[in-house]
């Protein structure tokens, strides 16, 4: 009787489990709305998953096969979630409705994880909001400014590094490995007010603690993709995705420079000192040790690893298009020119060029495929065709704005593939379909440290140094199919050197062309 019984309560299990997995499948059908037929648990995710095709690519498939639709079904996994094509959908959800659409998707359990989830990125509602109004004057363009000095000297560690490095006859670089420590020096210097340089001394903790807790190797993928998916499996499996080392390392940063700066009066231009006049300014708020690490750690996670990852596609385009390296090279040495040889925040934040150039490479190498939106109040869409109905999303449903397909569009961007800054020089970009960051109250709020800290590193290594392709560089980049996140396969390799050397600057020492001489 015990046995049948327990059969019985497997067989119902399954029936359900079946049925649920079966409802979920058929949700665009029974909203009339198209989509990718997908298997069951996997979704549309398969080929991702085993690594036939990287998320961008997938996702602008899906895009490029529907070209009449302002929106189509996608199951992520047994999710179903509307993937917009439409530029004034995106807009009217992700700024007109962006009260009913105001939460991203959590990657990170509390329960888990407790200090990095509470970074801004993974708030929701009241705490989002709460959070997003005491650190905005963090990052306005004047306190950025402030930091420019200290982004200026991590910069000229660099150059120092790879003048000496590469001598009079250049030497080949993996330029992640550069950039990913220009970029924790920036970052350390910045918000956790640590001088650091990691050429000097390139096993310092620092560098190594961020490098363990942002390389995601296939176990932390497993744990991604867990916690994102199947999140009370994750919870219940116990599957952290950042570690109590790592939260009590950057703690433990955090706690000493406040204790040391309360005691010693100490004032210096970076993200803990903004946090802790925040702190002194609004005692109510409880913005204390762990919300200061979070915020702190969520800035440390952007620029270690996306913001390196953005400044190796743009050196790779500058190096590979040598008219591209000229004519930037050209509007430098007229900054150094009337600045006397000693740029200044100004000088370098209102070069035309140069940020045409750093727009042109975030248009075609947008750090994620999508960003995300969940529905928190029920919202009527406009019809996915002329000749279809209305639809209403519902609570928990998802949407992803697609902003890598947009970029490709060439309803958009004439020769999408094309690396072209001369398209951003006219202000003829629709910047509704350009969206690097985001889109709406919810755009990156460390977007203009990325963008400076990018636009310096740029400066100071065409200042300095001739970029070159090496038989190692690939030309066109093929984009990995191994990360979420957009990067090249077989990584990024430049051959660097120390400018006014004979070499001439040339488009490839392998023999191929690159894509503006086909």
């Amino acid at each position: 009787m015990e046995l049948s019984t327990l059969l019985m309560t497997i067989l119902a299990a399954g029936v359900c489990l079946y049925y649920f997995v079966l409802s979920k499948l058929i949700y665009f059908e029974r909203l009339k709305i198209r989509y990718v037929q997908p298997i069951p648990l996997l979704g549309n995710m398969a080929q991702v998953i085993f690594r036939r095709i990287s998320m961008a690519e997938h996702i602008q498939n899906i895009y490029n096969r529907f070209p009449d639709e302002k929106y189509v079904g996608f199951y992520d996994f047994t999710r179903p979630t509307f993937i917009i094509r439409d530029p004034e959908i995106i807009s009217m959800i992700a700024i007109k409705h962006f009260d009913n659409f105001c939460n991203h998707r959590s990657v990170v359990n509390e329960s888990l994880d407790p200090i990095a989830s509470r970074n801004l990125v993974s708030l929701q509602g009241h705490r989002w909001r709460k959070m997003r109004r005491l650190l905005s004057p963090t990052f306005t363009s004047s306190k950025i400014k402030m930091m420019f000095g200290l982004m200026s000297e991590c910069a000229e560690n660099l150059i120092n590094f790879v003048i000496t490095e590469s001598g009079k006859t250049g030497k080949t670089f993996d330029i992640n490995d550069l950039f990913l420590r220009y970029a924790n020096d920036t970052v350390a210097t910045c918000a956790f007010g640590i001088s650091v340089d990691s050429f000097k001394h390139p096993k310092n903790t620092f560098f190594m603690i961020g490098k363990e807790g942002m390389t995601f190797n296939a176990w932390k993928y497993f744990k991604f993709f867990m916690n994102r998916n199947f999140p009370l499996f994750a919870k219940l499996l116990k599957l952290r995705l950042i570690g109590s080392k790592i939260e009590i390392f950057f703690k433990d940063i955090v706690s000493n420079v406040i204790k040391a700066r309360d005691k010693q009066g100490i004032v210096r231009p970076d993200m803990i000192q903004l946090m802790m006049e925040i702190r002194n300014k609004d005692s109510g708020s409880e913005f204390d040790i762990d919300e200061m690490t979070a915020q702190a750690f969520v800035l440390f996670a952007a620029g270690f690893d996306s913001a390196t990852t953005a400044m190796c596609f743009m050196a790779h385009e500058v190096g590979v298009n040598p008219d591209v390296q000229n004519k930037l090279r050209e509007e430098i040495d007229d900054v150094l020119r009337w600045t006397d040889g000693k740029p200044t925040y100004e000088a370098i934040n209102h070069m035309k060029y140069l940020d045409a150039v750093v727009n042109e490479t975030l248009r075609l190498y947008q750090g994620p495929a999508f960003t995300d939106r969940i529905c928190i109040t029920e919202t009527e869409m406009p019809p996915a065709t002329p000749d279809g109905e209305p639809i209403t999303i519902k609570p928990g449903d998802a949407v992803w704005f697609p902003g890598f397909s947009l970029h490709r569009d060439p309803k958009y961007y004439p020769h999408p593939d094309k690396f072209d800054p001369e398209r951003f020089m006219d202000n003829s970009v629709d910047k509704s379909v350009y969206m690097p960051f985001g889109i709406g109250p919810r755009i990156c709020i460390g977007n203009r440290f990325a963008l400076i800290e990018a636009k310096i590193m740029l400066f100071y290594l065409l200042w300095k140094c001739d970029l070159e392709p090496d038989v190692k560089t690939k030309v066109p980049l093929v984009i990995s199919k191994t990360s979420f996140t957009i990067t090249a396969e077989g990584g990024f390799w430049l051959k660097l050197r120390a400018r006014n050397s004979k070499a001439p600057v040339v488009c490839l020492s392998n023999g191929h062309k690159n894509e503006n001489q086909r």
